[in-house]
């Protein structure tokens, strides 16, 4: 019985490029340099993987909204 109800339970999908991005990557992505995606890293502004202590990494998944929102701040100003 228990079996059967994990079976039903769904598996959340995974995109097949969501690779994560390093510093250099996201700010590319990001389209501003690597020190402002580190300053936002620091400010905890931008959602971010730590990995193995001290490497960031970013899923696109993630920054997509995040650039998203930010491109309109800077139309906006």
């Amino acid at each position: 019985m228990e079996h059967a109800r994990l079976r039903d339970t769904p598996i959340p999908a995974v995109e097949a490029d969501e690779t994560p991005l390093n510093v250099k990557e996201a700010a590319a992505f990001l389209g501003v340099s690597r020190q402002t995606v580190y300053v936002w890293v620091e400010r905890k502004q931008i959602p971010h993987l730590r990995v193995m202590g001290r490497n960031i990494r970013f899923l696109r998944s993630d920054l997509e909204p995040f650039r998203a929102s930010f491109k309109q701040e800077m139309e906006n100003e």
